[in-house]
């Protein structure tokens, strides 16, 4: 079965450009209202949002000048 949202996609390059910004924004608005949406989209591609850690950068100073 596929998503209703898909299947309203299909047309999307017969808009013009105005059209189809007005389209996303309805698009985007109703999917904030459907949090398993983007929990779905995370399981299936695997993404991890976890933040990255990274490590301190070091400088070395090199030989001292005398």
């Amino acid at each position: 079965m596929v998503a209703p949202e898909e299947v309203s996609l299909v047309n999307l390059t017969k808009h013009s450009l105005e059209q189809l910004t007005a389209l996303v924004k309805t698009r985007l608005k109703q999917m904030q209202y459907r949090p398993g949406l983007i929990d779905g989209l995370i399981t299936k591609t695997g993404l991890d949002l976890q933040p990255a850690v990274t490590q301190p950068l070091k400088f070395s100073r090199g030989p001292s000048r005398t």
